[in-house]
């Protein structure tokens, strides 16, 4: 069976090619080698630049430092953390909590597509999934259970994959009249100083006045 599908194949070889079955099939090694010597060619290079390129990135970005404890700060110190600088941490808080974020630098750092969520508390921005400069803002007022049930969300995932480093410190907004204490300031108070008192000539006066004439007597 085998010797009779050798004969057909030589045949066939033979009917379609013109060349004899040995000559094919040198023929056809020949370009197998080729083939292969060309892909192996082509195949390192590709290999090379990918190489190249991996190497140049992590030369480029520094390797992750462990998360540093910043305590209390306010928005505007949190803004130096938004990754422009690569000696510093890349933060982001949520909902006043501040999250060391550097280990996702290619989504929140500059460039990524959340890049401008980054040295800022954007709780509104990813309750309503908004890329809007005005939802750049921890302000959560007014907001529907739709997007505070998103908001939790977001927070469960930060508190799940990054460590917590600090909280933004809340501004209390002070009254052009200071603190209401329900106490008179120190202003109100009238001091012994400016209490106006009579003179000796006011009080001679009244006496004169009070006094009965004796020479009309």
């Amino acid at each position: 069976m085998a010797l009779q599908l050798w004969e057909t194949a030589k045949e066939a070889i033979v009917a379609y090619t013109g060349l004899a079955p040995a000559t094919f099939f040198t023929v056809l090694a020949a370009l197998f080698a080729v083939y292969y010597v060309f892909s192996g060619l082509f195949g390192s290079s590709s290999d090379h630049h990918r190489h190249t390129d991996r190497d140049f990135e992590e030369e480029q970005m520094p390797p992750l430092r462990p998360p540093v404890q910043l305590g209390e700060i306010t928005e505007e110190e949190l803004k130096a953390y938004d990754g422009s600088d690569l000696e510093k941490p890349l933060l982001m808080a949520i909902k006043g909590q501040i999250y060391d974020v550097s280990q996702s630098r290619m989504f929140y750092g500059p460039g990524g597509p959340y890049a401008l969520f980054a040295g800022k508390d954007a709780s509104r921005a990813l309750a309503k999934m908004s890329f809007d400069e005005k939802d750049l803002t921890g302000d959560t007022s007014g907001l529907g259970a739709f997007e505070l049930e998103a908001l939790q969300d977001w927070e469960y995932k930060f508190m799940s994959k990054y460590v917590k480093v600090g909280t933004i410190k809340k501004t209390v907004p002070v009254t052009e009249g200071g603190e209401s204490s329900g106490e008179p300031s120190e202003a109100a108070i009238p001091r012994d100083a400016d209490v106006a008192k009579p003179t000796e000539d006011s009080e001679g006066v009244k006496g004169d006045e009070t006094l009965p004439n004796v020479g009309a007597n």
